[in-house]
C-alpha cells in the first residue's frame, strides 16, 4: 500500500522545520514519481537567493531515499 500525500508531506515537514525552523517563504510541490515521491520546497519570492529542502521518500515504506538543502 502506498502512503498517501499528506502522510509523505508530513515525513518532509517534520524534517524541513528542523533544519530551517520558519517554513513559511516556501511553496511546495509534492509529486508522485516512478522513484518515490518528489517533495520540493522553492522559494515564493523568486528576487531571493537560496533555496528550500528537496527529498525523495519511498512510496511505501516513507523511508527518505535523499535529500538535498538548498541555503
Amino acid at each position: 500500500m502506498s502512503l498517501a500525500g499528506h502522510q509523505v508531506l508530513a515525513i518532509a515537514q517534520e524534517d524541513a522545520a528542523r533544519v530551517y525552523r520558519d517554513l513559511t517563504p516556501y511553496w511546495i510541490q509534492l509529486v508522485p514519481e516512478d522513484d518515490g515521491w518528489h517533495v520540493d520546497y522553492e522559494l515564493k519570492n523568486p528576487r531571493l537567493k537560496g533555496g528550500g529542502p528537496h527529498y525523495i521518500i519511498d512510496a511505501h515504506t516513507g523511508a527518505v531515499i535523499s535529500n538535498r538543502y538548498e541555503q
